[in-house]
C-alpha cells in the first residue's frame, strides 16, 4: 500500500477528484441495488404492508414518499435504471482522472529520470549503462505506471464493494457478516499467490535492467560480430536471459490465473453455502434471499478483483521503487552550481598547477599550460596520458584536486558552467549522427536555430560542397548513423554541429583519429581557416592536426611539456625528428 500513498502524495488532485467520483457513483449503485428488495417483494405478491416490514423496506418507502412517489414497480424499476445511468456516468468521470493520471505518471516519472541523469555529474554519467537508462525510461516507467493503474482500480473496486457489504448489512446483517467472514476467509488464504507475483515481479525488473544492458552493448558491436561470424556469441547471452525473463513471465501469468480459477471456486462455495443456510435454517423470505444473493455475489466477486488488482499492483510495484532508486541516485549526483560570473575568452586559457586523480594514483599533476584565444592550440601524448582529462577539466566535466584553471583573468571555479559551456563546440572522437536530414543533424532540432544557420556553419566546416552535391541538399537523409556518408564528411558534419551555434571555443577530442590522411588534410585546412574567428584546441596524436598548430602541448606521465609551433615541431630539430618518428610509429593514443 505504500506505492498507493506514494501517488496519492505526488498527484493529490487526481487522486481525490478520481476517489469523490467513485465514492458517489458507487452510493448511487447502492440506491439502486436497495430498490431491488421491495421490487422483488411486489413482484411475489407482497403488499406495502410487508415491504415496510425491513429495515431497508422503510428506507426506500420512505425516500421515495419525500417525493410523492409509492413504491409502485414502475417507480422502482426507474429508480433502478436512473442510478445505473447516473453510476455509469461517475464511473466514467472517476476513470477518465485516473487514465489522464497513469499517463501523467510514465510521462513524469520519464522526464524526472531524464532530467536528473543529463544534470549528474559527468563522473557519475559516465558510469551509467546505456541499456540500463533506456530500460528506466521505457519499461520500467511503463509499469510503474500500470501499477498506478491496478492501484486505483482496487481502490474504486473496494469503494463499490463496502458500499455493496453496507446494502447487505441493512438486509440481514447476520448474513451478509457471516458470508464475508468466510469469503474473507478464502481469500486470505490466497494471498500466497500474491507474493508469487511480487516475487516475479521483481525477477523481472531485475532481468530486463540485465537484458537491456547487455543488448544494448552487443548491438553496438554487431559490425565485427558479424565480420567474424560471432553472432551466435551475443545471441547466447540474450537467449539465457531472455528464458530466465521467459521463467518469471511464467510464474507471473500463473499466479494470476490460479489466483481467479481458485477466487471463482470459492465464491461459488460461499454463494451456495450461503443459499442453503438461508433457505434451511434462518428462513428467510424468499425476495430477501434472492437481494442477499445478488448482493453478497457482487461483493465477493468486487473483493475477489481488488487481490487480482492487488497482485497486479505488486507484480509492477519492483518497476516503481527500482525507477525511483535510479532517481534519486542521479539527483544525488546532481552536478553542483558553484560559480555564478559570465564568463569571457579574449586572451587565453590557463592551467595553473592542475592535478587530477580517478582514485588509483594521478592522471595530471602539477600541469601548467596556457591555449591562446584565437589560435590553433594541439595537445598530443601517449593513450592514458590524461589528454582527455584534460579537456573535461577546461570544459568544467571534471573539477581540478589541485591548482586553478582561469578564463583570462576568472577563476573556472567562479564561472557559471553553463554560460560557460554554451560557449563550446565539441567534437568527440566516435561521431553520433541521427537517422534524420542533415539540417537535424546540424541544429539538432534547436528552435533558434534557422536553415541559414546551418548551412554557415556547414561552410565554415567546409561541408558545403558535398551537402549541396546531394539531391535533397541540406534536408537529405543520411541513414542510420551517417551510413551514406564518408568518414570525413560525416566528421565535417560533426565539426558544423559544434559551429553551428557559434561558439568561442572548439575542442576537438581525436576528431580526425579515424579518418584517411587526405580527409585529415581538408578537414586541418578547414581548422585552420577558422583560426582567429575562435580559439581550437585539439586532441590527438596525428601529424596533420600538430603541423596544423600554432602551439603544441605533449602529455606524458601526468605531466606536460611545452613544444614549439606545429610546423617548427615538424621541421627538422633532433628533438622533433624523434617526436615525428613517434607519431609515425603510432605510440600516440
Amino acid at each position: 500500500m505504500r506505492l498507493l500513498t506514494t501517488f496519492a502524495r505526488a498527484y493529490p488532485t487526481q487522486t481525490t477528484m478520481a476517489l469523490l467520483a467513485l465514492l458517489v457513483g458507487a452510493l448511487v449503485e447502492g440506491v439502486g441495488l436497495s430498490a431491488l428488495l421491495p421490487l422483488l417483494t411486489v413482484a411475489v405478491g407482497g403488499g406495502s404492508s410487508e415491504i415496510a416490514t425491513g429495515g431497508l423496506g422503510k428506507a426506500v418507502t420512505g425516500a421515495l414518499g419525500l417525493i410523492g412517489v409509492g413504491a409502485t414497480p414502475g417507480a422502482l424499476v426507474v429508480l433502478i435504471v436512473v442510478t445505473a445511468a447516473v453510476k455509469s456516468a461517475l464511473m466514467l468521470l472517476a476513470n477518465r482522472h485516473v487514465g489522464y493520471a497513469v499517463a501523467r505518471v510514465a510521462t513524469d516519472l520519464r522526464l524526472a529520470l531524464i532530467r536528473a541523469l543529463l544534470g549528474a555529474r559527468w563522473e557519475y554519467y559516465a558510469g551509467q549503462p546505456a541499456g540500463a537508462i533506456a530500460n528506466a525510461v521505457a519499461t520500467e516507467a511503463s509499469r510503474a505506471s500500470s501499477a498506478y493503474l491496478h492501484a486505483m482500480s482496487m481502490v474504486a473496486l473496494l469503494v463499490q464493494a463496502l458500499v455493496y457489504a453496507t446494502v447487505a448489512v441493512l438486509v440481514s446483517w447476520p448474513a451478509a457478516l457471516a458470508g464475508l467472514g468466510v469469503g474473507l476467509a478464502f481469500f486470505y488464504s490466497l494471498n500466497r499467490l500474491v507474493r508469487v507475483a511480487r516475487r516475479a515481479g521483481r525477477r523481472q525488473t531485475t532481468l530486463l535492467r540485465s537484458l537491456l544492458f547487455h543488448l544494448a552493448d552487443i548491438l553496438q558491436a554487431v559490425k565485427p560480430l558479424k565480420a567474424m561470424a560471432r553472432e551466435d556469441v551475443g545471441v547466447a547471452l540474450l537467449q539465457t536471459q531472455t528464458v530466465t525473463l521467459n521463467h518469471a513471465l511464467r510464474r507471473e501469468v500463473f499466479s494470476r490465473e490460479a489466483l481467479r480459477a481458485f477466487q471463482e471456486s470459492a465464491i461459488a462455495v460461499v454463494i451456495a453455502a450461503g443459499l442453503y443456510v438461508a433457505l434451511t435454517h434462518w428462513r428467510l423470505p424468499l425476495p430477501t434471499v434472492m437481494v442477499l444473493t445478488l448482493i453478497l455475489a457482487r461483493i465477493l466477486g468486487q473483493l475477489g478483483k481488488v487481490q487480482q488488482r492487488y497482485q497486479q499492483m505488486v507484480a509492477g510495484e519492483s518497476a516503481f521503487w527500482s525507477l525511483q532508486r535510479s532517481l534519486a541516485a542521479a539527483e544525488e549526483a546532481r552536478e553542483p552550481e558553484l560559480g555564478t560570473a559570465g564568463p569571457r575568452l579574449e586572451r587565453a586559457i590557463r592551467l595553473e598547477g592542475v592535478g587530477f586523480s580517478y582514485g588509483n594514483g594521478w592522471v595530471l599533476r602539477d600541469v601548467s599550460l596556457a591555449v591562446p584565444a584565437g589560435l590553433f592550440t594541439t595537445v598530443v601524448g601517449p593513450s592514458g596520458a590524461g589528454k582527455t582529462t584534460l579537456v573535461d577539466l577546461v570544459t568544467g566535466l571534471l573539477r581540478p584536486q589541485q591548482g586553478e584553471i582561469w578564463i583570462d583573468d576568472l577563476p573556472l571555479a567562479r564561472v557559471d558552467r553553463r554560460r560557460w559551456r554554451r560557449m563550446i563546440g565539441y567534437v568527440p572522437q566516435d561521431t553520433l549522427l541521427l537517422h534524420d536530414t542533415i539540417l537535424s543533424n546540424v541544429t539538432l532540432g534547436e528552435p533558434t536555430l534557422a536553415e541559414r544557420d546551418a548551412e554557415r556553419a556547414l561552410r565554415a566546416a567546409g561541408a558545403w560542397g558535398f551537402v549541396a552535391a546531394t539531391p535533397g541538399g541540406i534536408h537529405t537523409i543520411i541513414g542510420e548513423h551517417g551510413a551514406k556518408l564518408s568518414g570525413g564528411e560525416r566528421q565535417r558534419l560533426a565539426i558544423a554541429r559544434a559551429l553551428v551555434h557559434g561558439p568561442t571555443l572548439l575542442i576537438l577530442d581525436e576528431a580526425t583519429s579515424a579518418l584517411d590522411a587526405e580527409s585529415e588534410a581538408e578537414i586541418c585546412a578547414s581548422l585552420r581557416a577558422l583560426r582567429g574567428r575562435l580559439t581550437i584546441l585539439a586532441i590527438s596524436h596525428r601529424p596533420a592536426l600538430v603541423a596544423a598548430a600554432d602551439r603544441v602541448y605533449r602529455v606524458e606521465e601526468g605531466a606536460i611539456l611545452r613544444l614549439d609551433d606545429g610546423d617548427a615541431c615538424l621541421s627538422g630539430s633532433r628533438g622533433a625528428a624523434e617526436w615525428r618518428s613517434d607519431l609515425n610509429e603510432g605510440t600516440g593514443d
